[in-house]
């Protein structure tokens, strides 16, 4: 069976083009192979051209699902929810969802048992964020802002009483508040004063 010597492919997620190198087919021979592999539930489809084994996904940690959250939509990068959970600054965790910001479209993508939610701002506010251990995440207090400035946009709610913000550095908040609006600023210091 072929699918066995698809498996001599080390990395995470794939594509096409190792799909044919290890085969020794074409790459429009590789595209029909991972497509029935698809159906077959062999392989998952993360997008376009990108693929997993199924049993590598059912196996993965959930550092490298926000690895992947990364891939499926570039640029971005983990924000809100999700990064507050990884700083262990919220007391909700949300398992199989991850949040990331991006500047091109708003959309959720579903893989297998897993939601990817990625939310739209203008490039002026795409910043903040580290590569860390190879996934690009916001600081804690930058996810933080991204989670206050959608909801201050009617885009998204963030359950306040969540944060523990005791761990908010405040002095790092004011130095990103630089570039938003006054009344944005004053929207969060009332947040952070209350």
């Amino acid at each position: 069976m072929r699918y066995n010597d698809l498996k001599r492919i080390k990395k995470k997620y794939f594509n096409y083009q190792d799909i044919a190198r290890v085969l020794s087919i074409s790459e429009a021979s590789a595209r029909v192979i991972a497509s029935r592999y698809v159906k077959k539930n062999y392989l998952i489809r993360l997008k376009n051209n990108y693929y997993i084994f199924k049993e590598r996904w059912n196996n993965l940690r959930y550092i490298e699902k926000m690895e992947i959250a990364n891939i499926i939509q570039v640029p971005s990068y983990i924000s809100l929810m999700t990064a507050l959970s990884y700083y262990e600054i919220t007391t909700q965790v949300q398992k199989n969802y991850f949040e990331s910001i991006s500047i091109y479209r708003t959309f959720n993508k579903d893989v297998n048992d897993t939601t990817f939610n990625y939310s739209k701002i203008q490039q002026l506010y795409y910043f903040g964020f580290n590569k860390e251990k190879g996934i690009f995440i916001a600081s804690t207090e930058k996810a933080f802002i991204d989670a206050l400035y959608l909801t201050y946009r009617g885009k998204y709610n963030l359950d306040i009483s969540s944060i523990d913000l005791k761990k908010i550095d405040q002095n790092k908040i004011d130095k990103l508040l630089r570039i938003y609006s006054d009344k944005f600023t004053n929207y969060v210091n009332r947040i952070l004063n209350d």
